[in-house]
């Protein structure tokens, strides 16, 4: 089943011209079933580039999902027209009456900076306080991550040396979890982080897991224990060339920057980066769609505070 969006929105060509099922509203409005709604929380700076790589991994599904995005008011875009905000962004005194089946919370180039001295971050915390009543569930990425288990639990993040950056593999530590089902014992997936948190102030919080996790690149994927919240300190998201866009970018500017760690063929720029990542990466959210959101998502979504599980249920 395909993604639902606005076909005005350039993902909608770029996607169609990849052979991915999309259709607009109009058509979708006149087939008898519930889709689900997805709400994207779009923190990154080159939002069009971040829409089309989630769209792209959320049409992997049989489930017809409607997806819409949201971004903050209080930050202003220097990236992205106001124009293109203004006709496919929401913003949260809009929607946040609204019920959403699922929520991704993307990462954001700040991870530099103390959670408090992010211009956004009020408006933040009343977004992901609004996520445990208003959606069933929710991925935070990368920085978006580290906010939420800041938030939420109190984990704190810390500042890097160097830049974690490059493909890395992950090994499994937590088994018959549905989002990780069909998972090979080892994958890999992207970073690209300054900061990072740290495994041994997870495991002080009882109502979290680590899922898994990095030899080099350290703690990957947390989830709650009550199933309705995952935070990826990774980008599965990026497409082949991110990583080669953010380090020649860098070099542009004239940055000190090492070459993305086992990307590039011979860690050579020159040649093409192996895309070892994306059937991970498919899985990945397939599997969150469809295991962990429509397999147990409420019809009735304002009956959200019902719905919890633990572990032993089998998520």
């Amino acid at each position: 089943m395909p993604i639902c969006i606005s076909p005005e929105l350039p993902a909608y060509q770029t996607l169609a011209k990849e052979n991915i099922f999309v259709i607009d509203n109009d058509r979708a409005s006149h087939q008898d079933i519930r889709p689900l709604r997805v709400l994207i929380l779009n923190l990154m700076p080159k939002k069009i580039e971040t829409e089309c790589q989630f769209l792209r991994l959320l049409s992997n599904t049989p489930i017809q999902v409607n997806v819409e995005f949201l971004h903050v008011s209080s930050h202003v875009s220097k990236n992205t027209s106001k124009n293109h905000l203004e006709l496919f962004y929401r913003t949260f005194s809009e929607i946040k009456d609204e019920y959403y089946d699922g929520c991704i919370i993307t990462g954001a180039p700040v991870e530099h900076l103390d959670f408090e001295k992010v211009d956004y971050w009020d408006e933040l915390k009343e977004i992901m306080e609004w996520t445990k009543t208003h959606v069933f569930s929710t991925l935070h990425i990368c920085w978006g991550a580290l906010a939420g288990l800041y938030y939420h639990f109190g984990v704190p993040k810390y500042n890097l040396n160097q830049k974690m950056f490059g493909i890395f593999e992950h090994k499994v530590k937590t088994n018959n979890i549905q989002l990780l089902r069909g998972f090979d014992d080892k994958f890999y997936a992207p970073h690209s982080r300054l900061s990072e948190v740290r495994k041994e102030d997870i495991l002080k919080v009882p109502n979290l897991k680590i899922l898994t996790e990095s030899d080099l690149a350290g703690v990957h994927i947390v989830a709650n224990n009550n199933g309705r919240q995952y935070f990826i300190t990774g980008h599965s998201e990026y497409d082949r060339n991110t990583l080669a866009e953010e380090y020649f970018r860098d070099i542009d500017k004239g940055i000190d920057i090492d070459v993305p760690f086992n990307y590039f063929p011979e860690d050579d720029p020159k040649q093409e980066p192996l895309y070892t990542w994306r059937c991970s990466a498919n899985l990945l959210f397939s599997n969150w769609i469809n295991h962990c959101v429509y397999q147990l998502t409420p019809y009735d979504l304002q009956r959200l505070d019902l719905y919890n599980w633990e572990w032993e249920a089998g998520l």
